[in-house]
């Protein structure tokens, strides 16, 4: 498996970019494995975003290095991957229940799929049985 580090200082103040920049990892669904160390699966989509953030930290005076690795720690790598799938299966079975309920909300919950779906770096069994629910929902 190959990985994503982003390794990166930012000032203390304004305490904004930290802020920004700690949301932006959360969106994205990178690990913290150190306090400024954020990893994700290498892909290209994460490439982009990591590089992406990398250039905003910059601009807000900071310093960042994109790292790409074959290997994080051979024998942490499959609790790294339930670290990454945690989270999402948490969120695929919120919306597995909400679709259970009469009052649902399809718009707001295929929403929230797809939210899921992007942070969903392992393609789960389960992200595949939600959006055949979510489908079957909206058909009838």
């Amino acid at each position: 498996m190959r990985w994503l580090l982003l390794v990166y200082r930012i000032p203390r103040q304004p305490t904004a970019g930290r802020v920004f920049v700690w949301r932006k990892l959360k969106q994205l669904g990178a690990i913290a494995v150190q306090d400024a160390v954020w990893v994700l699966p290498n892909t290209p989509r994460t490439l982009e975003q990591f590089q992406w953030l990398a250039a905003e930290i910059t601009e807000l005076k900071g310093e960042a290095v994109v790292w790409q690795a074959d290997q994080i720690d051979a024998t942490g790598e499959q609790a790294l991957v339930e670290k990454f799938q945690e989270p999402v299966l948490a969120e695929y079975e919120a919306i597995l229940a909400a679709l259970k309920k009469k009052d649902r909300d399809l718009a707001a919950l295929s929403k929230q799929f797809q939210q899921a779906q992007a942070k969903d770096y392992f393609a789960s069994e389960l992200g595949r049985k939600t959006r055949a629910r979510l489908l079957n929902a909206g058909q009838r």
